[in-house]
């Protein structure tokens, strides 16, 4: 069947990253709409697709169809370096893939279900056909991906929660080729032993000219064992096909056969007549007749690549970005806000129905990357965005705790993996017991799940960067923490982990004080002050003295340098992030914390001094050699910390700077890895102007940048109004009204502007105003 390949009617406002031939890359930006405040407003048009794709965003800028889609449908590119989300804005093309993660760090995963268009006769279809893209940069726009390569072909993509399109172009009076190989993975060169593994697979020609089949891989950044994708795959046009086996590039068979299996590569040719033609492909963690049944569901013989692209966005419009609305009219504030609102929700997944492992009632979400990533901001604001999906999550996460025996801290590919400190699903179920998430929540086996974290130590998982316990799933150094309370150098990243149980313990204080088990309401809130323990008020640097540091099993403190981590990774005392830093992290205890560090006064000065340029030797030299780092979550709550010491104009400077500093909308606009989304939500509760403490009801009142609504749920909606000042140089509050009632305290609850909606009203000016100074100060549980 012929299509057309004109792409106007469909990408009125198109993203062109022309970066991978230009000495200086840059957005090319169609012009935009003036925003229309309501219901029928295209907020898509102000998506920013390729936002956070270079400079270590990893974003992922293909095609998702709606929030917590299965299929993410983008290329795949080689440099010799990891492409984590599959893009690269340079390299060549080797195949385009319909599942990838976005924005994660470490190895990348999955870039599995390909096709990969050729020009001409394919003689070994084992060889490299990878491919220089064309002289058209690619285009991304909410919906559609198009892709155009060296060879003269274009391919544009749309998709379905488990299906996509193909939409191919070759040149006049060429020879198509369509190669499907089921060996194809995205590779890791960092030598960590993380890189996927190709293991087996089986492809088949069916009469009509449909390929049906599976891949099995495994490892990954999560080191997961085996696990299997089937597909299903039909092209809308007259196709002669050949499968082929071999090993490396040495064939084994390339012929008229209608299947192959093995674990050698396997995969099939399709050659085409038509120089137009589409392609169709559905997935499925169950069966290939099930990937079947998702492609003719969602994408039936017929459909046009307009009306699926209309779909999506009318799913991103209708279910994320009409969430927050705003009369606003600077686009670049505008691109930066939607597309946060839509890189926070590309993963995890959604994938009820789909879970190969067992069989249940529940909801089933993969692809968490991860909790150490999103506790602090991401999920609180998820709960406030999609409380529906929020709530499906947290049962999801309690169900797999129940077949699988721990909760998760991070998973894909249907398997827990990696936990890089604490147990912090413990933290997300909390934040939601305390805001009162119940619904269908079975809250008896969700304290359950959090108590099997705080009891008992996980079985070993052999990782070679972290030998001495278990990294896969809940709390590897227990023993320590229940024999000590506090977590020895026998055990990997000792004093970051103890700081994250403490608050892990904290959480399981929330929900026992809430089920009224007072038992463990007084050991949880004990063992939740147990970050003390690793506190040595002697340690020193730059003029300040107390910080968290390694101790023995002895009782004796290791000597440290407040403003070293070694390697700040998986074999050190600190992961991803300084002493310095560290040292703020318990939230839930700060009075404690502001008593050790001297009082109010010294706490603010240390506070300012960790944004100070220059503090820090080994800091980056993008960030002004800051001891905040505002590419990684340690620092995250750091800037907001003011308000615990009666300084909200503090908080206000220092979180603003570091928002209109270190985020843009160009593809350079994040400051570290996305981390599915955690660096998005950071700039979102900053726009909003207020902050989170997981955990608790409190939130840390900052200042917002422009008037705006947001939609709470059940009909209800926070109302945000601002007066007097701009988001770039008069952003110091004056005076608050919540609710219509003055305002004097620098932090509010759930319950006063979330749970049944509420409202703001800000009056701002250009200098601080000490509105908050006669206030009370934010709760502190622990202290």
């Amino acid at each position: 069947m012929a299509v057309q390949t004109g792409i106007a009617s469909v990408l009125p406002h198109i993203f062109i990253p022309n970066m991978h031939h230009l000495k200086n890359p840059q957005v090319l930006l169609a012009p935009l709409l003036a925003p229309v405040y309501g219901q029928s407003t295209d907020y898509t048009q102000y998506v920013e697709p390729f936002l956070g794709t270079v400079n270590g965003g990893n974003m992922f800028p293909g095609v998702v169809s709606g929030p917590f889609a299965t299929v993410k449908l983008g290329p795949d590119l080689y440099t010799g370096s990891d492409a984590y989300s599959g893009y690269l804005p340079s390299g060549n093309v080797t195949a385009i893939s319909l599942m990838h993660e976005s924005g994660t760090g470490g190895a990348p995963k999955y870039g599995v279900v390909s096709q990969l268009p050729v020009l001409g006769p394919i003689l070994n279809p084992l060889e490299d056909f990878s491919i220089p893209r064309g002289s058209s940069a690619d285009q991304a726009q909410v919906g559609l991906y198009r892709l155009s390569l060296s060879s003269g072909v274009t391919v544009q993509l749309a998709a379905t929660d488990y299906a996509a399109m193909f939409q191919y172009s070759f040149p006049a009076s060429s020879e198509p080729n369509v190669l499907v190989d089921v060996s194809h993975v995205l590779p890791s060169f960092r030598g960590l032993g993380l890189g996927q593994n190709y293991v087996k697979g089986n492809i088949s020609i069916l009469s009509d000219g449909t390929y049906i089949g599976s891949g099995t891989y495994n490892n990954g950044w999560n080191r997961a064992p085996d696990w299997t994708i089937y597909f299903c795959g039909r092209f809308d046009a007259p196709t002669t096909s050949k499968t082929f086996s071999g090993i490396g590039t040495t064939i084994s068979h390339y012929g008229s056969a209608k299947s192959e299996e093995g674990t050698e590569r396997v995969g099939a040719v399709f050659k085409l007549t038509e120089t137009t033609f589409t392609s169709r492909v559905g997935i499925s963690f169950i069966s290939p007749s099930k990937a079947c049944q998702h492609v003719d569901a969602q994408i039936p013989a017929g459909t046009t690549l307009a009306s699926l692209v209309s779909a999506a966005k009318h799913n991103w419009n209708t279910q994320v970005l009409s969430k927050i609305e705003t009369s606003e009219t600077d686009v670049t504030t505008l691109q930066l806000l939607y597309s946060s609102l839509y890189g926070m929700h590309i993963i995890p997944s959604n994938r009820t129905g789909e879970n190969p492992n067992w069989n249940s009632a529940e909801p089933y979400y993969d692809d968490i990357f991860t909790f150490w990533d999103l506790f602090r901001c991401s999920t609180p604001l998820m709960h406030i965005l999609q409380p529906s999906a929020y709530e499906e999550q947290i049962r999801s996460l309690i169900d797999i705790w129940r077949h699988e025996g721990y909760m998760p801290d991070a998973r894909s590919s249907n398997f827990n993996g990696r936990s890089q400190g604490g147990s912090n699903a413990d933290n997300v179920l909390a934040d939601a017991y305390v805001k009162g998430v119940r619904g269908a929540i079975n809250w008896g086996d969700g304290y359950q799940a959090m108590v099997k974290d705080a009891e008992v130590q996980p079985p070993k998982n052999n990782d070679p960067q972290a030998p001495d316990s278990s990294d896969k799933e809940g709390r590897g150094a227990l023993p320590d923490w229940l024999k000590y309370g506090y977590i020895t150098p026998t055990y990997t990243r000792a004093v970051s982990r103890a700081v994250e149980y403490s608050s892990n313990d904290f959480g399981l204080y929330q929900v026992a004080k809430g089920l009224a088990k007072s038992e463990d309401v007084k050991k949880y809130l004990d063992r939740s002050r147990n970050w003390r323990n690793h506190w040595n008020p002697a340690a020193s640097s730059l003029n300040f003295t107390g910080f968290v540091v390694p101790r023995k099993a002895d009782g004796s403190f290791i000597p440290q340098d407040p403003l070293s981590c070694g390697g700040c990774y998986w074999g050190d005392a600190y992961y991803q992030g300084l002493p310095f830093e560290y040292s703020f992290a318990p939230h839930h205890d700060i009075y404690t914390l502001i008593d050790y560090m001297g009082g109010p006064d010294e706490f603010v000065d240390r506070l300012n001094t960790i944004f100070e340029p220059g503090k820090n030797p080994s800091g980056s030299a993008s960030f002004g050699n800051t001891i905040f780092n505002p590419g990684n979550e340690p620092s995250f709550t750091s800037p907001y910390l003011f308000n615990f010491a009666g300084r909200q104009d503090l908080t206000v400077q220092r979180s603003r700077y570091i928002a209109k500093t270190y985020y843009n909308a160009q593809p350079g606009g994040l400051p570290g890895n996305s981390d599915a989304g955690a660096m998005q939500t950071w700039l979102l509760w900053n726009m909003i102007g207020l902050y989170p403490l997981t955990g608790q009801t409190t939130f840390l009142i900052a200042s917002p940048w422009f008037s705006m609504n947001i939609n709470v749920g059940n009909g209800n909606f926070l109302n945000i109004t601002t007066a007097g000042g701009n988001s770039d140089s008069a952003f110091y509050v004056q005076s608050l009204r919540v609710n219509g009632e003055s305002w004097n305290k620098a932090w509010l609850t759930w319950d006063d502007v979330f749970a049944n909606g509420g409202s703001m009203e800000f009056i701002l000016g250009a200098e601080p105003s000490g509105w908050s100074a006669k206030g009370d100060l934010p709760p502190s549980p622990s202290s």
